[in-house]
């Protein structure tokens, strides 16, 4: 084989699990291709029924359009249900998280169908990770992803499983890393399926201020972003370091899931809504114009009506810029798949629906009270659009060169964005 094509699904992580496949593709001589390859290396996602039924599709449609590629399955779907997938039409390869770096050798050793690569994924020791400069379709601001596993058992969630125990990257490779995008990028986004537990698992017990602090002093980087922290690990330390630096884009996303104290118990997770306000309240009190973000869910087993009201209102309540809300989705093997209290699906829908219409709103409301101020902004690939410090897309009055950082001035509001103001300056 000396071509192959890469399909990435789901989060950052898998971006970057994709990328350093890629990098290791190349290194045995072999080339990306555009459109039909040899090999096409589905690399996915299991969160959700939806995630799986995508990848499924995507089975059939390359086997369909090409039935001489071999088509190699990885990723978290594949860790998760492998026989399942191996029963796919045009599936050659298997392989779970637990065999990922050896890819490149099961596929120059292999030449039959059917074939699973499945192991113990709490054994696996090996960090497999290179930066996506193509994160999510933006090419203006790297991904790079420093974290992997997750050590934490909330009752709704499948990644633990096919992702194992936390792991970190080492300091050393995450500062080497990261000067080499800083000579070609503005911003480096860090990421992790459980960023705020980074280097625990290393020598010294080191946290993630340790890493940031580093790549501050020891990298030419002009703006560092966090991705996703859990609220238990936004210390007054982190919050404090992210206010402070003028490098560090003031960008709070801490997971809620819900504000309901009842469901929060039933989810097995580690706080409660009292601890997660404080935080919210300090990172606000802190920085007063920082995007404030967090993902909810819907219809969790048990979620009466009583419950996603004191859910709702706790959300209200809080100074959220934007959420992410998903609708329940039974995973199995997780906890909460069999548990009673089933939420009907046009309940779950309709409450999902309620949280959008709350996050439009204070996202408007948000985005109206940065009219008239001048906000430090990264330009994006089509040098029409830049994101600020404060994760707000800005329309530019006119197009600059991509991958700068730009200070906008905020005429007004679009439907789902910022518009530059295009006033001329007055002169004397």
């Amino acid at each position: 084989m000396r071509t192959f094509r890469i399909h990435n699904f789901g989060c950052r992580a898998a971006q970057a699990d994709g990328a350093a496949i890629e990098g290791m593709l190349r290194k045995q001589g072999m080339s990306a291709a555009e459109d039909r390859a040899d090999l096409v290396v589905l690399n996915t996602c299991t969160v959700t029924a939806e995630a799986d039924q995508d990848v499924r599709q995507t089975v059939r449609r390359v086997h369909r359009e090409d039935p001489q590629a071999r088509i190699l399955v990885t990723g978290c779907y594949a860790q998760r249900a492998p026989e399942e997938i191996a029963a796919l039409a045009g599936v050659t390869w298997v392989v779970g998280n637990s065999h990922k770096i050896q890819i490149p050798d099961l596929i120059a050793e292999s030449h039959y169908h059917g074939q699973i690569h499945i192991g113990d994924i709490f054994e696996q020791r090996d960090f497999l990770s290179a930066p996506v400069e193509d994160a999510l379709g933006d090419r203006t601001r790297p991904n790079l992803k420093v974290q992997d596993g997750c050590g934490n058992r909330c009752s709704f969630c499948i990644i633990p499983s096919v992702r194992g125990r936390s792991r970190s990257a080492r300091p050393q490779d995450v500062v080497a890393q990261v000067r080499q995008l800083a000579a070609r990028y503005r911003e480096v986004v860090l990421s992790g399926i459980n960023l705020g537990r980074w280097g625990r698992d290393l020598e010294g017990r080191l946290r993630l201020p340790d890493l940031v602090r580093r790549l501050l002093d020891e990298t030419s980087i002009e703006r560092l972003r966090l991705s996703s922290v859990e609220p238990m690990d936004f210390s007054s330390e982190l919050l404090r370091l992210m206010a402070e630096s003028g490098r560090i884009a003031r960008h709070v996303h801490a997971p809620l899931q819900s504000g309901s104290a009842a469901t929060l118990r039933r989810m097995r997770r580690k706080y409660r809504p009292g601890h997660y306000e404080e935080r919210i309240r300090l990172a606000r009190e802190w920085m007063p114009d920082a995007a404030i973000g967090a993902d909810v869910m819907t219809g969790f087993p048990g979620e009466t009506e009583e419950e996603f009201d004191e859910s709702r209102r706790f959300i209200e309540s809080l100074p959220f810029t934007y959420l992410h809300v998903f609708t329940y989705s039974e995973r199995p093997g997780t906890e909460a798949a069999g548990a009673s209290g089933s939420v009907p699906v046009p309940v779950r829908k309709r409450r999902n629906q309620i949280l959008r219409e709350l996050a439009a709103a204070k996202n408007l409301a948000f985005r109206q009270s940065m009219t008239g101020r001048t906000l430090s902004a990264v330009t994006l690939e089509t040098g029409r659009v830049a994101l600020t410090g404060n994760y707000l897309q800005v329309q530019l009055a006119s197009p600059r060169e991509a991958n700068r950082l730009i200070d906008v001035t905020i005429g007004g509001v679009t439907d789902s964005a910022l518009r530059e103001s295009s006033a001329l300056p007055v002169l004397a």
